[in-house]
C-alpha cells in the first residue's frame, strides 16, 4: 500500500501545484491520474494552445506550463500513480482514507484532494453514420500537435473558442482551413470571431455558415467531406480534405467518485468555500474546475489559490495541535526533500567603527 502524508486525484495544474504549497508545509504528496502522464487537459487535449490569463505569463503554452509546473515540484519529489482511475474511496477506524484504483493499487492518507477537473471527457460526436470508420485515419475530437496538419486540407465544424481558435491557428499551418458552422453566430470571444471574419475576408479561411457536415467519404482514410447548408436551394457542397475536426466540446463525468457519497450539484462537488474547501466529508477537500460554489471561476488560477488555501488548513488536520508559522518564500526560501534549498542572498551589512 502506498502511504503519503496528502493524497491527490488529478495530476492537471491544480494538482501539480498543490504538491509545491503542500512541500512548503513539510508534507509529503502521491498523485492518482486516469491519464498516462500528468497536465490533465492540459497534456492531454490542448498542449500546444496557448494561455492567456497566468499571471506573469503574458502567453503561455499549455503543455509548457505542465513542464514548468512539474519543475517546480521536483524537489518536493512527489508520488505518481498515473494510468489508473481512483476507482473507491474507505474510510478507516483511524480516520485515515484508503482509495483503491480500478488496477487494483491501494493508497492510503490522512487527507484527501481532489482535483480531478472536469473529472473523464468523452468527444461530443455529430451524427454521421459513418464517423467511426475514419476515427485517426482523418478524423480528430482534439488537436494535440498541429504539425499533423501541416500543408494539410483541414475542415473544421464547431461555433465555439476552440473551433475558432483552431482555425486560426492553423492558418499558418495547413494547406486549406475551413470553418464550418450550423449557424452564422460564433459563442466564441468577440475578437476570435473578429480574427476568423478578417481572414476570411482575406482568403485564408474558407468560412461556411449556417451549414453543417453530414457525410464523410473515403475507403479506409477520409478523403473528402460533404457539408449540406441550411438554405435548402443552395446544393450540397462537396470538398476534397485530409483531416475533419469536430470541436463540439467534451461531455464531463465525475466518474465512480460520483459514488463516494459526496454532495454534487451540477456535475460538480459542492465545498465550503468560506474556509477551507472540504467537502461534506471531513477529510476530503475539492480544489479547481471539480468544485462549485457560490461565485466559482473555473480558471486555473482559481485552482492555484484554493490549493494554497486548502494545503493551510490540511496541515492542520495532519497535525492537530502543531502550530506552523507561514514565511513567504522570499523569507523562507523553498526547501525540497531531495535536499535541495532556494533563497535569497544575504544581505551584508558592515559595521562603521
Amino acid at each position: 500500500m502506498i502511504k503519503t502524508d496528502m493524497l491527490i486525484i488529478g495530476a492537471g495544474p491544480t494538482g501539480l501545484f498543490t504538491v509545491f504549497e503542500a512541500g512548503l508545509l513539510k508534507l509529503k504528496t502521491h498523485l492518482i491520474d486516469a491519464l498516462p502522464q500528468p497536465g490533465g487537459q492540459c497534456s492531454e487535449i490542448y498542449p500546444k494552445k496557448p494561455i492567456y490569463d497566468i499571471p506573469a505569463f503574458p502567453e503561455i503554452l499549455a503543455g509548457t506550463l505542465v513542464d514548468n509546473l512539474m519543475e517546480q515540484i521536483k524537489p518536493f519529489e512527489p508520488g505518481f500513480t498515473l494510468g489508473e482511475r481512483a476507482e473507491t474511496l474507505d474510510k478507516l477506524e483511524d480516520g485515515s482514507f484508503v482509495v483503491t484504483t480500478n488496477k487494483g493499487t491501494k493508497h492510503n492518507a490522512p487527507v484527501v484532494v481532489i482535483a480531478g477537473g472536469l473529472g473523464s471527457f468523452e468527444p461530443r460526436k455529430p451524427p454521421i453514420s459513418n464517423i467511426v470508420n475514419f476515427e485517426d485515419t482523418g478524423v480528430s475530437y482534439m488537436i494535440k500537435d498541429p504539425e499533423v496538419y501541416r500543408d494539410k486540407k483541414v475542415v473544421i465544424a464547431g461555433g465555439g473558442d476552440s473551433a475558432l481558435d483552431w482555425a486560426i491557428f492553423l492558418t499558418d499551418v495547413a494547406a486549406e482551413v475551413t470553418l464550418v458552422h450550423r449557424r452564422d453566430e460564433f459563442r466564441g470571444a468577440l475578437d476570435s470571431v473578429e480574427k476568423a471574419s478578417e481572414l476570411a475576408k482575406l482568403g485564408k479561411i474558407k468560412l461556411i455558415t449556417k451549414a453543417e457536415v453530414k457525410e464523410l467519404h473515403g475507403e479506409n482514410v477520409l478523403k473528402a467531406v460533404v457539408i449540406k447548408h441550411t438554405d435548402k436551394e443552395k446544393e450540397d457542397t462537396y470538398l476534397e480534405v485530409d483531416n475533419f475536426i469536430p470541436l463540439f466540446g467534451l461531455s464531463p463525468k465525475l466518474g465512480p467518485i460520483g459514488d463516494w457519497g459526496l454532495e454534487i450539484h451540477k456535475n460538480a462537488i459542492k465545498v465550503n468555500n468560506a474556509k477551507d474547501y472540504q467537502t461534506n466529508i471531513p477529510g476530503v477537500y475539492a480544489i479547481g474546475d471539480v468544485n462549485t460554489y457560490e461565485g466559482k471561476l473555473k480558471l486555473i488560477l482559481s485552482g492555484f489559490h484554493e490549493a494554497a488555501v486548502m494545503c493551510q488548513y490540511a496541515y492542520q488536520q495532519i497535525n492537530p495541535g502543531k502550530r506552523f508559522v507561514m514565511k513567504y518564500t522570499t523569507v523562507g526560501g523553498v526547501e525540497g526533500f531531495d535536499g535541495s534549498k532556494k533563497e535569497a542572498k544575504k544581505e551584508v551589512v558592515q559595521s562603521i567603527a
